[in-house]
């Protein structure tokens, strides 16, 4: 019995690590879920917050970040990874960045990347019925 799962649509952007290389990679994604018919909301919040962390607390002088979707039946995985992969991400009582990733996502977590990045994700569970709409590959 095989455990892949089928993959919809994709989307993978490396951005610097910069607050315009966040906001970019914000936009960008955004634009994306609107042509794949997605609600904007939830996933536009989470990739925000998952942006900032990266270039705020994994940010290395001199390298990017990346900020991918994957869109696969009945979830959307939005993943963010850096190259400090030394500094893994924590809730704390300051900020709203993990909070409000863990109120709004179904699941999330971190994993180790390629040495030194990490991989920090999240899923949304797609509403039941939910169908793409378009998908346009570059």
């Amino acid at each position: 019995m095989s455990d892949v799962i089928p993959q919809l649509a994709d989307f993978h952007v490396q951005l610097s690590a910069t607050p315009r290389g966040a906001r970019l990679g914000r936009m960008l994604a955004i634009e994306q879920l609107r042509s794949w018919g997605m609600p904007l909301e939830a996933p536009g919040q989470i990739i925000a917050e998952l942006s900032a962390n990266a270039i705020t607390h994994g940010r290395v002088p001199g390298r990017d970040f990346r900020l991918a979707l994957t869109l696969t039946p009945g979830t959307l995985l939005i993943e963010v990874s850096d190259t400090r992969g030394d500094r893994m991400p924590e809730i704390r009582d300051t900020g709203r960045g993990l909070v409000l990733v863990e109120a709004l996502a179904d699941r999330w977590g971190v994993r180790e990347g390629p040495v030194p990045s990490k991989v920090v994700w999240a899923e949304l569970s797609l509403a039941a019925g939910f169908r793409v709409t378009a998908i346009r590959r570059a």
